[in-house]
């Protein structure tokens, strides 16, 4: 014997039923089989809108019609496609139904109540409505059915609406009255009865239970739970689109999915089937054909972690005080409470010192759970031995699951290190002694955060950068070029890198899923999902989409966004650079910046602030880390200005040289702001501050490239023809040097813990001396490395090297190492 459930989803629609039957025949013709059907998906939800409204006669007339045309829309379909369907036979038995519910709600309605007992027979009317549409349907097919009439020996207690199975009794009725079963049955599932003959109902979605029942009733070898998706997942696909299905469960494994939270199955299903040892499969009806998931008696192989489920819309209860301390029977009066108010809890936690009791109920409980509380310490709470009872809504359960977990080390401590990672707060903690599952408590909204880090680090070892870019320019534009040749390599590697994100000065366009970067310029000038560009906009964002691992990416030279660094961090978000401005503010600045990635563990990465792709702050900082001390620099920190002393080398003028450089996009677009000098002397108070020098930009003492005497005024284009006029005055720079054997070079200064920007004239010995067409050096006297100094070298100029370099910066985000 065999027990097929069909649960609502996969009796929705026309289509579904013959979906349904089509399974049905196919199995009945490899073994006798039972099926458990649920209401049709919606009828239900009907039926207990009935219920809850029979104070208005108007709702009950509604509802019935709303009840009416939902079952026969299905009828009629089926007649149209389905020969030898007598629809109107199966339309005349949802007639009296309709006839029999409004009995029903028409004494309640008098009666302005509707006992248990009565909301029972209505709510459970669905069942039948379904059996009537599929005994009428098998038998079109010539297929012959028996119809199993739970009344007649599902026997449960005497609770109405959540009733628990007398398994012992109902085999035994079964057996006198269904034991020459064979074919097909077919049974309404979520209905019982008490021992005085009352109809019960087993709980809402409890026909998995009756199919559980009936299987253990009928000695089934195995029961299948069939619903609309194929298996159990290791995770809620809603919450996770990468969670996968599992193969299998054990039976403990199982009760504590459904437990806490797994929505294909209904906590008290397994139970039964444990305990007589029965299968189950959880299978898809829209795809038969995929292997779905089993659970059995086997203890699980494999991953120590089976799967993360999470249950929401709780409240936790805090029961605390000096009087629990010591005091035999405290914890014993607090869960009396609870059964006294028919409260299920769902989780308990307890401090070490007694101090405190805390658990979980159904938030829809919280009330009555106080309420209940108040009364059984009406005293102590008068007296001051218990402190008010806290009440804490809005939180979630997270559990992670598997028969693997017991006795394999690590896994709290990656627990708890995913949860720090995805900024979630454990408000609590349980584990029981089988170490088969570990359960915190954290706020609701933070839940989702919650399980997509945990499913990444115990199963995909997927890592995430969600991008926030501010500067489409020369830089940014290169930027998001890099990044979309190079998404697809990067997801190989299991990193999944997104851009979320494009700000201009219109504002952030934003979209979830991620900007498709092949067209980005369209979807920037044409988006209408725009929002501020604000710490609490993005944020708001972010939270939304639960994204795990934010960057802001400031491809700009704007000194306000520099200023907000401090509140990205503070919110969560690493910040990735080029942009000089946040660290040559003030020293109170730089070290607020330090201090906020230190203590929301974020990253403020900038190396591009100084050698453009070279790895020069990563280097400074590593070297500084192992005791290494700074004693000078000597460093070209431009690649602008390395190209421009370069071509005077070359005989070129200074002018000839600077169009050149500004042509080819190696100067800023005002090429005063390059030959000013302050470009280098922000890099090179940049290095100080690294090296611990505490100083400001006005420290640094600057000569620019521009003779005092020259007059930079006017427009961009008047400059540069008025850059003519100095052309002479460099010719005799470069010869008075060429006279010496030497050449001209901007050269950043560190000596003796000052700080100075010159121009130069170096001979062929010095480190400098070959550093140009745009090139970077800097040569590092340290403790280390003297009397020869350490020198980094390479190209400096132009928006790939630079982008190059953030983009870096952007991949050392990852929050964790991948795991092979």
């Amino acid at each position: 014997m065999r027990v097929l459930k069909f649960g609502g989803s996969s009796l929705a629609n026309a289509k579904r039923f013959l979906d349904v039957a089509k399974i049905i025949t196919n199995k009945a013709q490899q073994d006798d089989i039972a099926v458990v059907v649920s209401a049709p998906q919606g009828i239900t939800n009907h039926l207990v809108y009935l219920a809850d409204n029979i104070g208005s006669r108007e709702a009950i007339d509604d509802g019935l019609t709303k009840f009416q045309q939902a079952s026969n829309t299905i009828v009629e379909a089926l007649s149209l496609s389905v020969d030898g369907f007598v629809g109107s036979k199966v339309s005349e038995y949802v007639t009296d139904l309709v006839n029999q519910l409004d009995r029903y709600l028409e004494g309640a309605h008098l009666l302005a109540y509707c006992p248990d007992h009565i909301n029972a027979r209505i709510i459970s009317l669905g069942e039948r409505v379904s059996v009537s549409i599929l005994e009428e349907l098998l038998s079109a097919q010539k297929r012959a059915v028996e119809v199993i009439e739970p009344a007649q020996f599902l026997y449960t207690n005497n609770t109405s609406l959540n009733a628990i199975a007398d398994l012992a009794k109902s085999k035994a009725e079964y057996a006198s009255k269904y034991s020459k079963l064979s074919g097909i049955g077919l049974m309404p599932g979520f209905i019982g009865t008490n021992i005085d003959g009352q109809l019960t109902t087993l709980g809402r979605n409890g026909s998995d239970y009756s199919a559980a029942v009936l299987a253990v009733c009928a000695q089934a070898e195995v029961c299948e739970i069939w619903t609309d998706v194929s298996g159990v997942y290791n995770a809620d696909p809603r919450a996770i689109p990468s969670a996968t299905v599992l193969d299998y469960l054990s039976y403990q494994e199982a009760m504590e999915l459904s437990y806490f939270g797994a929505k294909v199955l209904h906590p008290k299903t397994i139970g039964p089937l444990a305990q007589h040892h029965i299968k189950c499969y959880i299978k898809n009806t829209s795809c038969p054909e995929d292997k779905g998931t089993l659970i059995g008696n086997e203890k699980s192989e494999g991953k120590s972690v089976k799967a993360i489920s999470n249950l929401d819309d709780l409240t936790m209860i805090n029961v605390s005080g000096p009087g629990m301390k010591g005091m035999v029977g405290m914890a014993s009066r607090v869960f009396e409470a609870m059964s006294h108010a028919n409260i299920s809890t769902v989780m308990i936690s307890q401090s070490s010192s007694e101090y405190c009791i805390s658990f979980c109920v159904h938030t829809a409980d919280a009330k009555r759970a106080k309420k209940s509380l108040h009364q059984a310490f009406e005293l102590e709470l008068f007296n001051g031995l218990l402190e008010p009872i806290k009440l804490q809504n809005k939180l979630s359960i997270i559990s992670l699951i598997g028969d693997g977990m017991q006795q394999q080390q690590g896994v709290a401590a990656k627990l708890f290190s995913s949860l720090a990672q995805a900024r979630v707060n454990v408000i609590a903690i349980a584990q029981d002694s089988s170490e088969r599952s570990i359960s915190v408590v954290v706020e609701e909204r933070k839940a989702t955060d919650a399980i997509k880090v945990c499913h990444q680090n115990f199963f995909s070892h997927h890592q995430s950068i969600d991008v926030f870019l501010v500067g489409c320019g020369v830089v940014g534009s290169e930027l998001i070029e890099q990044v979309a040749r190079q998404q697809k390599a990067l997801a190989a590697q299991n990193i999944d890198l997104a851009v979320y994100g494009i700000a201009n000065s219109k504002g952030m366009s934003v979209q979830s899923g991620g900007i498709d970067l092949s067209n980005w310029q369209d979807f920037l000038n044409q988006s209408e999902s725009r929002i501020a560009l604000q710490v609490d906009e993005v944020k708001d964002f972010v939270r939304k989409n639960h994204l795990i691992n934010p960057v802001l990416v400031d491809c700009t030279s704007n000194e306000d966004l520099a200023m907000s660094y401090v509140e990205y961090l503070e919110q969560g978000f690493h910040v990735v650079t080029p942009n000089k401005k946040a660290n040559t503010d003030s020293w109170e600045y730089y070290q607020a910046l330090r201090n906020a990635a230190q203590q929301t563990k974020r990253r403020f990465l900038y190396e591009t602030t100084v050698g453009a792709g070279l790895p020069v702050i990563d280097t400074l900082q590593n070297l500084f880390r192992a005791g290494d001390e700074l004693h000078q620099f000597q460093g070209i920190l431009s690649g602008s200005l390395s190209y421009i002393f370069g071509k005077l080398d070359e005989g070129m003028s200074i002018s000839q040289a600077t169009a050149i450089a500004k042509e080819n996009g190696f100067t800023e677009p005002d090429p005063r702001d390059d030959l000013s000098g302050m470009d280098v002397a922000r890099k090179l108070l940049i290095l100080a501050r690294e090296a611990g020098m505490e100083l400001e930009l006005s420290d640094i003492d600057i000569e620019p490239v521009l003779p005092e005497h020259f007059d930079d005024q006017g427009s961009i284009s008047e400059f540069m023809t008025n850059l003519e006029s100095i052309d002479e005055y460099y010719a005799n720079k470069v010869s008075e040097a060429k006279a010496q054997g030497k050449v001209l070079r901007y050269i950043g200064n560190i000596v003796d813990g000052q700080c100075k920007v010159t121009i130069e004239a170096v001979d062929g010995a010095h480190p400098l001396n070959a550093i140009k067409d745009g090139e970077n050096a800097l040569a590092i006297h340290s403790r280390y490395y003297q009397p020869i100094p350490f020198v980094l070298r390479g190209y400096g100029a132009g928006a790939a090297v630079t982008a190059a370099g953030v983009f870096g910066d952007l991949l050392r985000t990852l929050a964790w190492e991948q795991v092979n």
